[in-house]
């Protein structure tokens, strides 16, 4: 069983692209988010990235990153009204919890915490594109001209950490067609399971690498690049999208400030970054059928 966010080889233009400049396509995307606050350029920045995504064939990753990042959203709105008791309008008061003290949640401080998860929602699922739709062999290749022991790390867990999701899945199934006169398995017997059958792993791989010769001096000769035709066109959307970011945050587009009572910018600029975020992503996907 494969995991969604693991890289699956498909035909497409992402997919197809050179490294450097799919990196620098979803690189943008994941900045928008960090050098804008208001939620209106967050949810365009968040539309950019599914448009990527979608047309890219990983609807599947996307899936499987808005549910377990709905799951951190409601942790960050929850955490953040509960630790932060700034803003002017009150919507709970009086109620006393241990540690913490009087608690007071605030309007301010709920939209703040849901302009938090927003973020963190658009940069996951930005990351979660990029590991299905990147081959993570040809991100090492790169690196490891540069930095060896650093790629081989890297090309260890890129490969190992889907296995052991796929490990996880498998023994659930297992455990569920045991019938209903089997004792029920817990998450610390799956855990402790899982756990075992990962070092069994680790120790067969470090073999292998050592009787393959990796722990011997050696140079690396560096591959050539492989890009397709739609690589300028993702290297100039991904500059325009963070020129866009970048000048926007310094023109002051996209205000926003929670406290001490709520103020957000919903003037012509803002909305325009918001709309013109999306279709500049899906530029490089435009026209034509992928050859």
């Amino acid at each position: 069983m494969r995991s969604a966010l693991a890289y699956t080889p498909r035909p497409g233009r992402l997919q197809d692209a050179s490294v450097p400049a799919a990196a620098v396509f979803l690189g943008s995307l994941a900045l928008s988010a960090f050098v804008f606050s208001s939620p209106i350029v967050l949810a365009g920045a968040g539309g950019a990235v599914a448009v990527a995504g979608l047309a890219s064939g990983a609807r599947a990753a996307l899936a499987v990153s808005l549910r377990w990042g709905a799951w951190l959203a409601a942790v960050i709105v929850a955490v953040n009204a509960l630790v932060v008791d700034r803003g002017a309008t009150v919507l709970v008061r009086g109620y006393e919890i241990p540690v913490l003290g009087p608690l007071d949640v605030t309007l301010e401080s709920v939209v703040e915490g849901a302009v938090l998860a927003e973020r963190i929602l658009v940069v996951t699922i930005a990351f979660a594109v990029w590991s299905a739709c990147v081959d993570p062999d040809r991100v090492l290749r790169l690196v490891r001209p540069v930095a060896r022991h650093s790629a081989l790390t890297a090309t260890l867990v890129s490969r190992l950490v889907p296995v052991a999701t796929g490990d996880l899945a498998r023994l659930r199934e297992a455990a569920a067609l045991r019938g209903p006169a089997a004792a029920p398995v817990g998450r610390a017997a799956l855990a402790r399971r899982l756990v075992e059958g990962s070092l069994d792993r680790a120790v067969d791989v470090a073999a292998t690498l050592e009787l393959r010769g990796y722990a011997l001096p050696g140079g690396t000769g560096a591959e050539p690049a492989r890009g397709s035709r739609y690589d300028a066109r993702f290297l100039w959307a991904g500059i325009v999208i963070a020129a866009l970011g970048v000048g926007g945050r310094l023109a002051g587009v996209g205000g926003f400030d929670a406290y001490p009572e709520l103020s957000l910018d919903v003037d012509p600029a803002t909305l325009t970054t918001a709309i013109a975020l999306p279709l500049i992503a899906a530029y490089p996907f435009a026209g034509g059928r992928h050859a």
